[in-house]
C-alpha cells in the first residue's frame, strides 16, 4: 500500500480562495476527481492528502491556479482542465501562463474582461498584432472567431482601421438554402448568426447595431466580396474550411491598403459538396513561409468550452485514425 502524504497550502485572500474553489466548491470537486487526492478546504487554506505523486501533482496545480487568481483570472472548470493538460506535459509551459494571461485585451460594456485563456490563444493574438494576414486553424470551442472579433473591435477603437467586415461562406451543412423561408438575406442570416453573437457580446447590442446601420461594421456572405477592394478594413473570414480554392483566392485578393485579415476554420468539419476541395486546406501549402502571413494552429488543449468538448474532439480524432 502506497504511503499517504499531506501538504498544507495557504491560498491567499478569502476572495482568491473562493475563486479557486468555485461556486459551492465545484472546482474543488473537479480537482479531487482528476488528481485522485483528498482535499479539505478551511477558509483560505487547503490540506491535500493521498499518494505522493498525486499530492505533488495537486500541489503544483494549486500553485499554478493561485498565480492565475492573483493575475485576475476567473478560475473555472475549463481553466483547471487546461492547467492539468499543461502540467501533464511537464515542459515548463505552465509556469509561463500566469504572466502571459494577465494581459486584459478588452473590457466589454457589461464589465467582462477578455483575456487569452491558453498559450495557443495568446500566440494567436500576438500573430494578429504582428501580421497583416493570419490563418487560425483549430477545432470548435477554441475561441478562433471570438478573439478575431475582439481584435477587430480594438483596431476600430484605436482608429487603425475604418471598418470591420465579417464574412462567411453560406454552405449548406446538410440542409438546402432553397427550403428556408424568406429572401436571400433572410436565408443566409442563420449562417452569419455566430458573427452577430460575437459582436453583440463584445460591443453590446445597441453599439453593434448602430455601427451596422452606418456600415462601419458589415456582415455578409463571402459571395458578396467578389469585385470589391477592401482598404483600411479589418476583415474576418469565418468557417473558411467551407471555401473552395477559387473562393479563397478571390477573398485574399480583395485585401487593400491599410487592411488586416483573419481567416478562421476547422479543417476536420468541411461541409463542401462531395468532390470539392477545401480552400483552407490548400492555402496552407500555397502561402506557407510568406513574410507577413502567419498560420496559427489551435488544438483540443485550447478548447475553452465544457471539458466534454475536448473529450468529444479526442474521440472523433481516434475514430478517424
Amino acid at each position: 500500500m502506497a504511503a499517504t502524504e499531506e501538504v498544507r497550502l495557504v491560498i491567499g485572500s478569502n476572495g482568491e480562495a473562493a475563486n479557486i474553489l468555485g461556486k459551492q466548491d465545484e472546482n474543488l470537486r473537479f480537482i479531487e476527481q482528476h488528481c485522485t487526492t483528498r482535499i479539505v478546504a478551511r477558509g483560505n487554506e487547503v490540506l491535500i492528502s493521498g499518494d505522493r505523486k498525486a499530492v505533488e501533482k495537486t500541489e503544483r496545480l494549486f500553485r499554478h491556479l493561485i498565480a492565475l487568481a492573483r493575475s485576475g483570472t476567473v478560475i473555472n472548470i475549463p481553466t483547471i482542465n487546461y492547467a492539468l493538460e499543461l502540467i501533464k506535459e511537464e515542459n515548463g509551459e505552465a509556469e509561463k501562463l500566469a504572466d502571459l494571461l494577465s494581459d486584459v485585451l478588452y473590457v466589454t460594456p457589461r464589465g467582462k474582461q477578455i483575456k487569452a485563456k491558453t498559450l495557443g490563444q495568446y500566440r494567436y493574438i500576438q500573430a494578429i498584432r504582428n501580421n497583416d494576414i493570419v490563418f487560425c486553424i483549430g477545432p470548435a470551442g477554441t475561441g478562433k472567431t471570438y478573439l478575431a472579433v475582439v481584435m477587430a473591435v480594438i483596431a476600430l477603437r484605436n482608429k487603425e482601421v475604418n471598418r470591420i467586415i465579417l464574412a462567411r461562406p453560406a454552405v449548406e451543412a446538410g440542409e438546402k438554402l432553397g427550403f428556408l423561408p424568406g429572401d436571400l438575406q433572410e436565408k443566409v442570416n442563420p449562417y452569419l448568426r455566430p458573427l452577430y453573437d460575437g459582436l453583440y457580446d463584445v460591443l453590446g447590442i445597441d453599439t453593434a447595431q448602430k455601427y451596422m446601420e452606418r456600415t462601419i461594421i458589415e456582415i455578409a456572405p463571402l459571395a458578396y466580396m467578389r469585385g470589391r477592394t477592401l482598404d483600411d478594413a479589418f476583415i474576418i473570414l469565418d468557417e473558411a474550411q467551407n471555401t473552395t480554392p477559387e473562393q479563397m483566392k478571390m477573398f485574399l485578393t480583395r485585401i487593400g491598403f491599410g487592411s488586416k485579415a483573419v481567416i478562421t476554420g476547422d479543417i476536420t468539419q468541411v461541409d463542401l459538396p462531395k468532390g470539392n476541395y477545401s480552400g483552407l486546406i490548400e492555402v496552407q501549402k500555397i502561402l506557407h513561409g510568406i513574410k507577413g502571413i502567419s498560420f496559427q494552429y489551435l488544438t483540443k488543449a485550447d478548447v475553452v468550452r465544457h471539458p466534454l468538448v475536448q473529450k468529444i474532439i479526442q474521440a472523433y480524432e481516434k475514430y478517424g485514425a
